[in-house]
C-alpha cells in the first residue's frame, strides 16, 4: 500500500525528503534512487501531476504546499500535466537497475513517461 512505508526515517525527515525528492523528478524528469524510495516517490508525484490537469488557483496552491520550489510548480501546470491531459494515472516509470555496490540495495530509475513515443 502506497504511502505507508517509514524508510527508516522519523515523519516530518520522511515527508521532507519526498517533498524533495518529488520536486527534483519535476523539474529534471528522472532520479536514480533505491526501489523502496522510487515507489513512494511515484505515489505523490502522480498526485501532484492530477492536481495539475485541473488547472485552478485551489490546485495550484495545493501543488506549492508539497512541491518546495514555485517555477517547478508552474512548469508542473504549464508543460508537464497538459502532455497528459488524456491520459488516467500511469504517468512514471520505475526501471529496476540492480544491487548498489556499497550496501547491496536494490537501486532503481524513476521518470516521467514520454508521452510522443505512447501516441505514435
Amino acid at each position: 500500500m502506497p504511502g505507508t512505508r517509514k524508510l527508516g526515517r522519523k515523519t516530518a525527515h520522511r515527508n521532507s525528503m519526498l517533498r524533495g525528492m518529488v520536486t527534483y523528478l519535476l523539474e529534471n524528469g528522472s532520479i536514480e534512487t533505491t526501489l523502496t524510495r522510487a515507489k513512494e516517490v511515484r505515489a505523490m508525484a502522480e498526485k501532484m501531476i492530477t492536481l495539475g490537469k485541473t488547472n485552478t488557483l485551489a490546485t495550484k496552491r495545493q501543488a506549492l504546499a508539497y512541491i518546495t520550489k514555485r517555477d517547478v510548480v508552474t512548469k508542473l501546470f504549464d508543460d508537464i500535466a497538459p502532455k497528459y491531459a488524456d491520459r488516467n494515472g500511469g504517468y512514471t516509470q520505475i526501471y529496476k537497475l540492480g544491487p548498489r555496490r556499497g550496501d547491496a540495495a536494490e537501486m532503481a530509475l524513476i521518470k516521467l513517461v514520454d508521452t510522443t513515443a505512447i501516441s505514435e
